[in-house]
């Protein structure tokens, strides 16, 4: 169900509300570019900031503009077991196609916790699952062998992985093979994990470049290896701009200055530094973004 690229959507904000009109143009702007799924509520969708009714609005505004053309992916993850199932049976409720579940944050629970907390949504609710491994944020790695037991589970579908080890990601693959979809959770990886045998990306850079991040992980599952490694270096220099700062404040950024959202966060996010956002400025500039 899941493949190639796949957006964690921004949440567009104005006088501090989601601004649902941005949010809406941004959905029909990535499907006409061929973006193959929706995350909306993810990490890069500032989901810490967002209350639960807010949180549900910008899950079913996606569900409802995506209309079934694509799958939606509802970020629902939570660091408590219980909450997590609230917010997935929601997302369910709501029509989502999927749920992708960030690892506890915070309370850094044993291989055998993680274990435990996926294996009770998984039995809870009936949602397609991608596990979500982001070691950076959430001062947790989920292990391979976590992973291969997961994926004995009919409903755990995919992962997506953000530690930046290929060989994490070559050992998930070595022991789970097809029972479950390998996504990258960092751009950098993309073009790498496709050739480990994974099957795409949940972007950040697709937020601004969405087609070539489409055309980048099509190419690379057709087989046609230099033409994607073309697209990927191409791309490399908006990679790193995009972490010139914290996620999401860099794109939310560019995605201001392309005219698209009003460049607004919720704190503890913050406007750029202004030395970074020149940076950033003529990044977009030379891929004539600006």
């Amino acid at each position: 169900m899941l493949k190639g690229s796949i957006v964690a959507i921004v949440t567009p904000f104005k006088d501090g509300k989601v601004d649902e009109k941005a949010f809406a143009d941004l959905i029909e702007w990535h499907i006409s570019q061929g973006t193959d799924a929706i995350v909306p509520c993810g990490t890069t969708g500032e989901s810490a900031t967002l209350d639960y009714e807010e949180h549900y609005r910008v899950i079913k505004i996606a569900i409802e503009v995506v209309n079934k053309r694509i799958p939606v992916v509802a970020g629902t993850g939570a660091n408590s077991t219980e909450e997590t199932i609230m917010i997935t049976k929601k997302a369910e409720e709501l029509g989502a196609d999927a749920a992708l579940l960030v690892a506890p944050y915070y309370n850094k629970p044993t291989q055998e916790g993680l274990y435990r907390h996926y294996k009770k949504i998984a039995e809870s609710v009936g949602l397609p699952l991608v596990l979500y491994n982001v070691p950076g944020r959430t001062a947790v790695n989920i292990a391979p062998t976590t992973v291969a037991r997961l994926a004995e589970f009919d409903n755990i579908i995919a992962i997506k992985e953000a530690s930046g080890s290929m060989r994490q990601v070559s050992d998930i693959i070595r022991l789970c093979g097809d029972k479950i979809t390998v996504l990258s959770g960092d751009d950098f990886t993309t073009f790498p994990l496709i050739m480990l045998g994974g099957k795409g990306v949940i972007s950040v850079v697709a937020n601004i470049v969405p087609s070539k991040v489409t055309q980048m992980c099509r190419l690379a599952n057709e087989g046609n290896v230099e033409e994607a490694r073309k697209i990927h270096y191409e791309l490399e220099p908006l990679n790193a701009a995009m972490f010139l700062e914290t996620n999401p404040i860099p794109v939310k950024t560019a995605l201001a200055l392309m005219g698209k959202i009003s460049e607004e966060f919720r704190l503890p996010l913050c406007e750029m530094a202004p030395e970074n956002k020149e940076k950033l400025k003529e990044t977009l500039k030379s891929y004539n973004l600006i």
